[in-house]
């Protein structure tokens, strides 16, 4: 059921609205660059997330311990279980989301992750009694639509282990949302880094990360800082003031935005149809950040 803390966020000022849905766009265009790391670094796949994960953790418990310096191991402890919990949740979806990868198209990943949206309103709901602006489902649903424009010709090629894969990432990664959007009084930054910490032990078996040449090491160190590191706490911060299911939506962002990147940085010019169901996408995440006013009623 709501809070007093939900009753609290329902009034906050527009300008903490539009800081954290700042910080959360910000998030989706560092996230969107992996697509360019991914090309830029040759490497096997576990090396790469050992670094990513290394670099990112690196970079969020650096911000914690120069804004908090000795306090941060308080900051630290008051995670509690939420923040194991959603640590873990980030963790186990990164996992899963390179293994679908491996078993099934990325057209059907990317299909099932823009339900994010619907699968966290439903969780934020269920758990929390908090229930979304109708506007911003009916923005998901455009945004979805866009996601299948972008892959329909390759749509359906996947494999149902591949497939069950993500949509786990997808639920895991709404869970994280909503365990930290519901707990946003305690700062869940240490929560973050012990995520990305726990993503470069958990591949570090099968990583070989004294087998990378230096050039490959400066590109994952940019990767782990300003694609992990920089996406996971600038979402952390926004999700103190922006929904869960707001925060899913303009992460769907990332789906139109990778292609871009990799476009304007190394010329590969996207399909046709990856340009029209990015345009909905966009315009479906700008309908719910600047729709009209009366449209607008108070998310949790």
């Amino acid at each position: 059921m709501s809070t007093m803390a939900d009753s609290f966020v329902a009034r906050r000022t527009p300008a903490g609205n539009w800081r954290g849905t700042a910080l959360v766009l910000a998030s989706a265009f560092a996230f969107s660059t992996a697509g360019l790391f991914t090309r830029l670094v040759e490497t096997d796949v576990w090396t790469m997330l050992f670094w990513r994960g290394l670099f990112g953790g690196l970079l969020i418990a650096g911000y914690v311990l120069w804004r908090d310096g000795p306090l941060a191991v308080i900051a630290l402890r008051r995670i509690g279980r939420p923040g194991l919990v959603a640590a873990g949740c980030s963790t186990a979806a990164t996992i899963c989301f390179i293994n679908a990868l491996r078993e099934t198209s990325v057209a059907d990943v990317l299909v099932i992750n823009a339900t994010a949206p619907f699968i966290t309103a439903a969780m934020a709901w269920a758990w929390t009694g908090v229930r979304e602006r109708r506007a911003t489902l009916l923005a998901s649903g455009v945004a979805l639509l866009g996601v299948v424009v972008m892959v329909v010709p390759t749509l359906g090629s996947g494999r149902l282990l591949g497939n069950a894969l993500a949509l786990a990432m997808t639920v895991l990664i709404s869970a994280m949302m909503v365990v930290m959007r519901h707990h946003r009084d305690v700062c869940m930054l240490p929560a973050a880094a012990l995520s990305a910490f726990l993503c470069a032990l958990v591949v570090w078996p099968s990583a070989s990360p004294g087998a990378v040449t230096a050039v490959d090491f400066s590109w994952l160190v940019l990767f782990g800082t300003t694609q992990f590191g920089l996406g996971q706490l600038l979402l952390t911060i926004g999700l103190r003031s922006v929904s869960a299911t707001r925060s899913a939506l303009i992460g769907a962002l990332e789906t139109p935005l990778a292609p871009a990147i990799v476009w304007v940085v190394l010329g590969e010019a996207p399909a046709t149809m990856t340009c029209l169901g990015g345009a909905i996408v966009l315009a479906a995440v700008i309908y719910d950040i600047a729709g009209p006013r009366s449209a607008r009623l108070p998310s949790g």
